[in-house]
This record gives C-alpha cells, sequence and structure tokens, in this order.
C-alpha cells in the first residue's frame, strides 16, 4: 500500500540528554546508543541528585557546541513516553544552539511552540523518530520468503534489542546473511531504519511488523527487535501484533537475571522463561506453524561473575536450550542452533 520504513538521518556528534533519570531501566537509549554507536557519542548531559551515568563525558549545552556536537538526543524512554516540564527549557537552549533536537518519545517534538520557534529561528532539525510512516497496511498473513527470528520478552527493558545486535554480529560472523530489524526507538538511532512499533496504530502493528522484514532471499536471517512482553499488563498487545506480524521461524526468549515483577507494575510477577516460551510458540503459530525456540539471552549483569556461569548452565540443562549473556559472551550458541536447527 505504498508504506516504507522510515529512514532515520541524524546528525553526529550526539550530545545524550539524559537530565535527572535515576533508574537505568529507564535510560536504555542512552545505555544502546553509547554501548552500540559510542564513537558517535560527544557526552552526556544529566543534572539532579544521583542521575543515571552513561559513562561518557559530563557536559552542558554550551560545551557540547564547544565539542563539535550536532544533536541533542533524549537518551530515556519513561513511562507513557513524556517529557517532563522542567526539560524544556534546556532541550529549547540546544535548538537555539542550533543543534538538531531527536527525541524517540511519543510526544511531537514542534508541539512545543517555544522549541518549534527556536528550531525554526537557528535552523535546528526536530527529528522525531517515533512517528510511523504513513499508509500502513493491515497485516496480510502472506507467507513471505526468507527467514526470520524474533526476540521475546518476559518484560520490558530485559535486553531484546542487545539481544538481537548481538545475534546479528554472531550469525554475520558464522557466515550467514543477517539484517537486524529496527522496532523501537533507540533500534531505529542505530540501525538508522525501521518502525516504532509502539507508535503505529493497534490494527496496523502486525502490518508494520511484516513491513519491517520484507520478502527476502531464502537463506537470509532477519533479527526481529522484540518489544514489551506477551505477558504484559499494559504493553501486550504490541508484542502479540508484532509476533503475528513478523511470522518468526524461531524466538530466543530474553530475560533478568535478577527481574522478579514487572517494571513499572510491581503487583505484577514475571512469567517464567518456560512460560513464556510457550505462550510464544502458541501466539506464534498462528502465522508460522513451524515457530521453535532458540534459545535463551539473558541479562546477568547484576549476578555475580562466579555465578553467572553456574546460573546459565543450570538454565540450559532445565531448558534444553543454548542459554547465554549476550553482552559477556555473545550469542554464538544461538545462532549455531538457528543456522542448524536440532
Amino acid at each position: 500500500m505504498g508504506a516504507t520504513t522510515r529512514t532515520v538521518r541524524l546528525r553526529p556528534p550526539y550530545l545524550v540528554f539524559i537530565g535527572d533519570q535515576q533508574d537505568p531501566s529507564y535510560a536504555k537509549t542512552g545505555f544502546g546508543l553509547v554501548d552500540w554507536r559510542r564513537e558517535l557519542v560527544a557526552g552526556q548531559l544529566r543534572f539532579g541528585d544521583k542521575p543515571v551515568d552513561l559513562g561518557v563525558p559530563d557536559m552542558d549545552v554550551e560545551a557540547a557546541v564547544a565539542a563539535g556536537a550536532k544533536s541533542l538526543l533524549i537518551g530515556v524512554a519513561s513511562v507513557g513516553g513524556v517529557i517532563p516540564d522542567e526539560w524544556w527549557n534546556i532541550i529549547v537552549a540546544a535548538a537555539n544552539k542550533g543543534l538538531d533536537i531527536v527525541s524517540g518519545l511519543h510526544g511531537r517534538l514542534a508541539d512545543n511552540s517555544a522549541l518549534a520557534a527556536a528550531a525554526r529561528e537557528s535552523g535546528a532539525l526536530l527529528v522525531d523518530v517515533r512517528r510511523p510512516p504513513p499508509d500502513l497496511p493491515v497485516g496480510s498473513g502472506r507467507k513471505r520468503s526468507g527467514k526470520r527470528v524474533l526476540m521475546l520478552g518476559t518484560d520490558c527493558a530485559v535486553g531484546k534489542k542487545y539481544s538481537a545486535l548481538a545475534l546479528t554480529e554472531s550469525m554475520k560472523a558464522l557466515g550467514a546473511d543477517a539484517t537486524f530489524r529496527a522496532t523501537g526507538q533507540t533500534g531505529i538511532m542505530i540501525a538508522g531504519e525501521g518502525i516504532a512499533i509502539d507508535a503505529v496504530v493497534a490494527d496496523f502493528v502486525a502490518g508494520a511488523a511484516e513491513l519491517v522484514s520484507p520478502d527476502n532471499d531464502d537463506d537470509h536471517w532477519d533479527v526481529i527487535e522484540g518489544q514489551g512482553s506477551l505477558s504484559h499488563p499494559g504493553y501486550s498487545g504490541v508484542s502479540l501484533g508484532l509476533l503475528h506480524g513478523s511470522q518468526p521461524d524461531a524466538i530466543v526468549v530474553c530475560h533478568d537475571a535478577m527481574r522478579t515483577s514487572t517494571l513499572g507494575w510491581p503487583d505484577y510477577p514475571l512469567p517464567t522463561i518456560a512460560e513464556c516460551r510457550e505462550l510464544g510458540i502458541l501466539l506464534g503459530r498462528r502465522t508460522n506453524p513451524a515457530v521453535y525456540c532458540a534459545g535463551i539471552s539473558v541479562n546477568t549483569s547484576e549476578l555475580a561473575e562466579s555465578a553467572r556461569g553456574p546460573y546459565l548452565k543450570q538454565l540450559s540443562a532445565d531448558m534444553g536450550l543454548p542459554c547465554v549473556d549476550p553482552v559477556a559472551d555473545g550469542c554464538e550458541a544461538i545462532a549455531r542452533r538457528l543456522l542448524v536447527p536440532a
């Protein structure tokens, strides 16, 4: 129907705006940029008591401009996707200095009249990454050529993007033709293209997922970034639409080893890894009856180093699947199972 994935072109170097955010889970956009495109990040702008630290130089707007920064990227993704009122003065000041403003939140930057005026005066660009293309289709359910693997999470912010990026690297290292497919704001910033699935009108989520992963060569793998969780009390709808539209040949379950309740919804315990796997396969069979689980990807960063290996070994024995930490170990074991499935 004429819709395509939306290519985002950003001007580096970036000043990553963290503000007074204190929860690293909500600063995943900033961490993702630093971890996967560190060479493009000039520094971070943060304030308040004990804000998140991305491990890059602290800068204010003036220092960033002097250092050659071209864009201010909002590096947080809070519940609801709203920019706090107290941040706008700094963002407007950055636009006044000619920095492009890049946001992956739900609100439109140009809706702030002071920011829009500053951008017009300085020539700065206002880039809303979470703006889906027009004329998205309803999902067709049509079988597409090529192969696909989708990251499914037990919760939000458990490492689905990192797992997809690491798995893409591992598959390429083994000689496979693989492409990372972005479905969230940070992934789009890293890949340069994609569709922010959680900004799509509900009826068109599956159709958008089909566009993210189009027909391809029979031996080509699309490694698709997951969103939310099928068991999430707030975000399950986007996860199901993405699953149906992706039509994955395989899923990878992503989990945080220390997470026990849903992030931001403490009254909701997490599903087990086994429950997530079984639910993903059950629902995934609607559009791909042959879907299987290729492995488990776990964020073990808060485990003691001595506990990480035994934890993953026991989990692998319990699940009968390769289990890895994508940052510490890479995803070669899962990649091998995908390329030569058991």
